[in-house]
């Protein structure tokens, strides 16, 4: 028997480790199961170069419960330790078996998939464990050791008459932390963090039906066979290569990950590269509406297959955080209890790469398929927009791809809008200008407006358009963009030749005075237009500016000068060549005179969407008593 003290330079690490080390004591498994793939890839690595004379097999991990003892058993089939081996490995800390095995091995081993960087993996044990043992066999022709110890400095190390290969860690589980002795519990942590680890893991068993014969009579009953519950996929779609993938396969893994998302994901990403670091991984497009909405389900960030966090922030660029899927990386820096990123020159080359992988697939989406990509804008446009406005690289690439569809369900990229409207939509200063409409229905009279002149108008509608339109302007000065109600269609693209008003200039003064002791001052300014006698005699507009800096305000930055607590003006612009116009100004009667001025700016009001509550009441009722 040997006994002795672990090698640590402070008096007892465990309250430590227990305390700083790692933040949560769940993760324990996880550096258990870990350990456990490791030593099992150590020794398929090992006789797949012939240095261990053993057969490899089938070797599983196996995870058992034993409540009444209170007991957590972790057994592998791996490559083992010798005595000494546990002498090295475990009683002295700063010293990592996994590190010197791939300093041993590196030319051999940097594709055998060993996870562990850290020695002190093991060492989480002492989180939930009042005492831990240590049952081992290695590969080599060496007596099994037994290892013990209670959470102190103190061990001891026995030989022990185990016969098969590999390991098994029994964690006597502490008074308080009695839930780990819970099936829910422990099943819950296999899912979350080895899902997708590269050894089966086996958490008991599980009744497996038989097929029926094909000479059953009617009263069968069903036959089953009791088989071991593999809780994981040793093989998920990211460790496979595009060309093994169908559509179908992507589509299936997709609803592994996110069981509960029952929508299919429009397209996906899959990443593969080796160089100058490595990274594996799929990235999906789910569907997505105009709104900014939180996604409960996140981008998982691996390591080797195991689990690490959903926080990917850093890695993945932000706009494409609204993804869903899987990274995988070796080279991605964590600290010593993997649970968060380190900073480190690759992170950033890893999320450059990410977002030139995304922007090429998109682009080769559209080319291939520009019709399905058109179908599915929608659905995705909000990520790029905001991909655009927020990764300079992303925004270089995005003109061959991003869309700008019209009220028409025509879809153009920039260069092609400003190819098909230059003849027609471009004002006397030789500005192109962009029409645009937020909302179809609530625009639908300026939309048409618009279009019996010919021009094309644009539906933009995400919540960050403004955002957008202002970056765009700001790189294209041939171009503005103006919402198509923030001025009467004449004004909006301003050509040479000019309407001339029936009015005089006295009576337009006369008219414009009449107007502004009815309409409220605080919200409206009255704007005298000549335009077509067959056009609308109200109108209400508000000032592109004005609008856009609320709007941007409203969504976050770009709002100027506290635009956003500004109270909403109006123009009302009327056409001084209708024959309301002279309607109003020829009325004596003032009352009458009044309630054709308040008429026609409610129902102005009423084609913006701006009558409500009580002015609309009041609308309602003087419109029945006009028909008594």
């Amino acid at each position: 028997m040997a006994s002795g003290k672990i090698n640590v330079s402070v008096e007892n690490i465990f309250p430590l480790i227990k305390k700083f080390l790692y933040s949560d004591h769940e993760i324990f498994l996880r550096e258990l199961v870990s350990n456990a793939t490791d030593a099992t890839l150590k020794l398929k690595h090992l006789t797949s170069i012939g240095e261990a004379k053993v057969e490899y097999g089938n070797p599983i991990i196996e995870v058992k419960i034993d409540k009444e003892g209170k007991k957590l058993h972790i057994i592998d089939q791996g490559l083992g330790m010798t005595a000494d081996e546990v002498e090295k490995y475990i009683n002295q800390i700063a010293f990592s078996g996994a590190e010197e095995f791939l300093e041993k091995y590196k030319d051999s081993a940097k594709d055998s998939g060993v996870i562990g960087h850290f020695g002190l993996g093991f060492y989480s044990a002492f989180m939930v464990a009042s005492k831990v043992e240590i049952i081992t066999k290695s590969y080599k022709d060496e007596p099994a050791a037994h290892w013990t110890c209670d959470g102190s400095p103190e061990f001891t190390l026995v030989p022990h008459d185990k016969t098969d290969r590999g390991s098994e860690i029994i964690l006597h589980i502490a008074e308080d932390s009695l839930e780990f002795l819970e099936e829910f519990k422990i099943r819950e942590l296999l899912t979350k963090y080895n899902k997708f680890m590269p050894i089966p893991i086996k958490f008991g068993t599980k009744q497996e039906a038989l097929p029926k014969p094909e000479d059953a009579g009617d009263d069968y009953k069903t036959e089953y066979l009791e088989v071991d519950n593999i809780i994981n996929n040793p093989n998920p779609a990211w460790t496979k290569q595009p060309v093994d993938l169908t559509d179908e396969d992507y589509k299936k893994f997709y609803h592994e990950l996110y069981p509960m998302q029952f929508e299919e994901p429009l397209f996906n990403i899959h990443l593969n590269v080796d160089y100058p670091f490595n990274l594996t991984g799929i990235l999906y497009f789910p569907k997505m509406g105009a709104d900014l909405q939180l996604q409960k389900d996140k981008i998982q960030l691996y390591q080797n297959q195991v689990y690490v966090t959903d926080n990917v922030e850093g890695i993945v660029p932000e706009f494409l955080g609204m993804l869903k899927g899987v990274i995988d990386s070796p080279d991605i820096p964590l600290n010593v209890s993997r649970s968060y990123l380190q900073a480190d020159g690759n992170v950033k080359k890893i999320s450059n790469y990410i977002t030139r992988k995304v922007a090429d697939k998109l682009k080769s989406l559209f080319n291939e398929n520009r019709e399905d990509f058109e179908q599915k804008w929608n659905d995705i446009k909000i990520v790029l927009e905001y991909g655009m406005l927020s990764e300079p690289k992303f925004y270089e690439k995005a003109g061959d791809f991003v869309l700008y569809p019209t009220t028409d369900d025509k879809y153009f990229t920039l260069s092609e809008l400003k190819e098909n409207l230059k003849d027609n939509q471009t004002d006397k200063n030789g500005k192109l200008v962009v029409l645009y409409a937020g909302n179809k229905d609530a625009q639908h009279s300026y939309i048409e407006s618009a279009k019996e002149k010919g021009y094309e108008v644009l539906l933009l509608d995400s919540p960050i358009i403004s955002h957008l339109i202002q970056k765009i302007e700001g790189d294209n000065s041939d171009v503005t963009f103006v919402r198509v109600d923030s001025d009467h269609i004449d004004n909006l693209i301003k050509k040479e030749e000019t309407t001339i008003s029936k009015l005089s200039e006295e009576e337009q003064t006369s008219l414009k005075t009449v107007l502004e002791t009815i309409v409220p001052k605080a919200n409206y300014t009255v704007q005298l237009e000549p335009m077509d006698s067959n056009a609308a005699p109200f109108m209400i507009t508000q000032p592109e500016f004005m609008r856009r800096m609320k709007e941007m305000s409203a969504s976050g930055g770009g709002g100027m000068f506290g635009m956003g607590n500004f109270p909403d003006m109006y123009n009302l612009v009327v056409n001084s060549n209708s024959n309301l116009a002279t309607t109003i100004l020829q009325t004596e009667d003032k009352s009458a005179q009044e309630l054709l001025v308040k008429q026609a700016l409610d129902l102005a009001k009423i084609s913006q969407g701006l009558l409500k509550g009580e002015e609309l009441t009041a609308f309602v009722k003087r419109s029945f008593d006009t028909l008594k």
